[in-house]
């Protein structure tokens, strides 16, 4: 393989963000000898280092908590070489030297490189009302596969009414003593099977019309204020967690434009996780699927790795 005259560059990847995708990324792709910077953002963190156990993680059969399991990650990138920049990416943008080169601004340097793995992950979107933030991880959750097994024979709430919302609510069911959905419409916005298998389970409950105005505890959630959008009143239900469900939104800002989205902001891809801009992958949360998950997020780090790499090695055996 050779080098083809290619125009001066400084990375063969340059993976954006610093959560399960990117790191499984950057160990891959450092052990590939491909010249690689991870970085992993200074003002934003994962989702999973908020997670207080996870324990469907393969091999881990006891459990870890979500901030020990991303330490690992990256000390096992770093024993490889992986260099890691703490730094927030503020620009992605095709270089003006170079059509096969990509430059991402970070801090107050440029980073011209070949291709880019888009790992930047998402977030659940808050309901934004008392007790949510303060309770996260103590009651409130944005998982029931990661944290459903924790509220066996007990009360829980789950907030929405979309798909997501009542896959979760039956999976809930496995564990749960009653599951009390709370939508501040008078109908689902599920899919038509997921609402006649929910209003089927009887393990279910539905709070219509409703809003809830905040989460209460004192060391563990033990129930929420519900509003009824109609009416005004406002009522207190008694629950041992707190389930929302009101949709994620993306990272993925620093691409627009550049990358084809769908409607939400989530980046498309095929299934080699090419985006429709040459050299530039995705992986993990910020990718459009149905499934979100450490163990997936892992995955689609490894095969982004490896088709940016059969990238890499087809542009740099091009003649400029």
């Amino acid at each position: 393989m050779t080098q083809a005259n290619l125009p001066e560059y400084d990375y063969d990847v340059v993976i954006i963000g610093g959560g399960p995708a990117g790191y499984t990324a950057g160990i891959y792709a450092a052990r590939a000898a491909l010249k690689t910077l991870l970085i992993e953002g200074a003002g934003t963190v994962s989702q999973i280092t908020i997670t207080d156990m996870i324990e469907n993680y393969p091999g881990i059969p006891d459990g870890i908590g979500g901030f020990e399991l991303m330490q690992l990650f990256k000390k096992q990138a770093q024993k490889f070489g992986l260099e890691v920049l703490p730094k927030d990416v503020t620009v992605v943008k095709k270089s003006p030297a170079a059509q096969v080169l990509w430059e991402v601004t970070a801090g107050d340097k440029v980073y011209k490189t070949l291709s880019i793995i888009a790992a930047t992950g998402a977030m659940w979107r808050n309901l934004d009302v008392p007790g949510e933030t303060e309770f996260v991880g103590r009651g409130v959750s944005y998982c029931a596969t990661c944290d459903g097994p924790f509220y066996r024979n007990r009360d829980v709430i789950v907030v929405g009414g979309g798909d997501t919302a009542v896959q979760e609510a039956l999976f809930l069911t496995h564990f749960a003593k009653k599951v009390i959905v709370i939508h501040r419409r008078d109908r689902l916005r599920a899919a038509g099977m997921l609402q006649k298998r929910a209003f089927a389970e009887k393990k279910i409950e539905f709070v219509w019309n409703a809003a809830i105005t905040e989460i209460t505890g004192t060391e563990f959630v033990t129930g929420v204020k519900v509003k009824d959008v109609n009416t005004g009143v406002i009522r207190e239900m008694a629950a041992d967690g707190a389930f929302i469900f009101v949709g994620r939104l993306p990272y993925t800002e620093m691409f627009q434009g550049l990358v084809e989205m769908d409607k939400t902001g989530f980046i498309i891809t095929d299934e080699h996780l090419r985006t429709n801009a040459a050299g530039i992958f995705a992986a993990g949360d910020c990718r459009s699927k149905l499934f979100r998950q450490v163990v997936t997020a892992a995955g689609d780090g490894a095969n982004a790795v490896h088709s940016a790499e059969l990238y890499i090695d087809d542009v740099k055996g091009q003649t400029y």
